[in-house]
């Protein structure tokens, strides 16, 4: 166990981020108070194998960051690939220096100096700031909106997953009364957005395919009938399983105006997909894209992820050469993330009951570099290139989430969610409704409870909490 005692109660989640980062297998203890109280000597501080002390008194974030950086570099003899960043979107650095007037050499060296980024990510940092830049050029980010649809049932829960998934199979019955509820949230944007420009719209999970394919309908018909979809450029479903995907399903959101959607193997190993509690097969995923090509969808994304129990830089690669067989137009690489509130973070709580997670896991952490190279060089043989970029708390390796697309096949809502440049209207339980006050100015959220009776129970007081969000100066 790493402990760490703070003088003052500031910067703890960085700090823990950054020494998490340094030690990924060790539990990780910040304790913030007065050095008095602190134990004088190591050796009476319980189930501590490392202590560090920081003062934190007078110095900035940044000057915390570089000295534990330095210390625990020359430590471990590690250089993270993300040097001392422990923030989600390192390319919004890029970005502002690009903004500023920097040239390429001098945005790659800031980062390198200031931050100890590689030149590999800073180098992938510029060039994806640059491609989002040229993307949002043709979108009137500043003065319009998108919206994002959460539907919170899935076939089975994934091992990794912390998102609001529901078996559908013993709720299916709750199903049509959610619909009702989105369609009143539909209703208040309709009325309070009225001759806004809408951007895109996108419908996640879960698993929307979910859905039957009445229930599709019914929903894209109301979305359809009650805003104006014109000036929609982009409109997603996250059809994700392909045990969820059916012919009907694939017609009716074509008919509907879908323009993009999502089929996840996340691997292409059938022994990984039994593992992490997907109920299809790799042969699923292969004929629910074929079925979705055949039905004229242009722009099917995959995702994949590196870091999974068991998986080396081989499987990997096999899992790239069949989506190479495929040819996405898109593709998600992430790293493994282990989230509070997944089935994986609840198992390796219990590593004595779970050894053998535990090490497989382990395993395939400490090999997530190769497995970045492989998947990285992959993207890019397909003609992919890599067009967004975020991270995550506790990510495999230290390292990133990506999203490589053909030319004028990126995906234009990742951008605007992740660069954080456009307000995002957030409808369903669990969902977080993000207002941007200005391009640079400041951002307010207001969330939808994630029990889903509660949500329906209390629809009224979710659509309010949106109502005074977006009536503020």
């Amino acid at each position: 166990m790493q402990i760490i005692y703070i003088n003052e109660d500031k910067y703890q989640y960085d700090i823990h981020s950054l020494f998490k980062a340094f030690w990924p297998h060790e539990e990780v203890r910040v304790i913030a108070g007065n050095p008095g109280d602190f134990p004088e000597k190591e050796e009476d501080i319980t189930g501590a194998d490392f202590v560090t002390r920081i003062n934190v008194t007078g110095k900035t974030k940044d000057e915390v960051k570089q000295e534990i950086y330095r210390r625990e570099s020359e430590k471990t003899g590690k250089l993270l690939p993300w040097g001392d960043l422990t923030g989600i979107r390192p390319t919004r650095i890029a970005m502002n220096l690009i903004e500023e007037g920097k040239s390429d050499t001098e945005v790659t060296a800031f980062m390198k100096e200031h931050y100890f980024v590689s030149d590999e990510k800073s180098a992938l940092a510029l060039e994806i700031a640059k491609r989002e830049k040229e993307i949002l050029k043709r979108i009137d980010y500043k003065n319009g909106y998108s919206i994002y649809i959460g539907i919170p049932f899935c076939p089975t829960t994934c091992l990794y997953c912390s998102f609001l998934s529901l078996p559908i199979g013993a709720n299916s019955n709750l199903v049509d009364d959610y619909i009702k509820c989105l369609q009143r949230e539909i209703d208040y944007v309709a009325e309070s957005f009225a001759g806004k420009t809408l951007d895109t719209v996108y419908i996640g999970g879960g698993t929307p395919t979910t859905l039957s394919a009445d229930q599709l309908k019914r929903l894209i018909g109301y979305l359809k009938n009650r805003l104006d979809m014109k000036s929609v450029k982009e409109f997603t479903v996250e059809s994700g399983r392909p045990d969820s995907i059916t012919l009907d399903k694939l017609r009716v959101m074509k008919k509907m105006g879908v323009t993009r959607i999502s089929i996840n193997p996340q691997s292409m190993s059938d022994d990984t997909l039994k593992l992490i509690g997907r109920r299809h097969s790799v042969s699923d995923v292969i004929d629910a894209f074929n079925l979705a090509r055949d039905e004229g969808f242009d722009n099917i994304n995959m995702d994949i992820i590196l870091g999974l129990p068991g998986e080396t830089a081989m499987n990997v690669r096999h899992t790239i050469d069949e989506i190479k067989k495929l040819r996405p137009d898109d593709l998600t690489v992430h790293c493994l993330a282990i989230k509070r509130g997944s089935r994986l973070f609840e198992a390796m709580l219990e590593k004595e009951k779970n050894g053998s997670l535990s090490v497989s896991l382990q395993k395939s952490t400490d090999s997530t570099e190769e497995m970045m190279e492989v998947a990285m060089k992959g993207a890019r043989e397909m003609g992919l290139l890599p067009y967004y970029l975020y991270r995550q708390k506790n990510i495999s390796g230290n390292f990133e989430n990506t999203g490589y697309a053909l030319e004028g096949k990126a995906g234009i809502y990742n951008i605007l969610i992740n660069e954080e440049v456009q307000s995002i209207v957030a409808l369903g339980a669990g969902t977080v409704t993000k207002r941007v006050f200005g391009y640079g100015g400041r951002i307010e959220r207001c969330d939808n409870v994630k029990d889903l009776k509660l949500y329906m129970n209390s629809i009224d007081e979710m659509i309010e909490r949106k109502r005074k969000l977006f009536e503020k100066e």
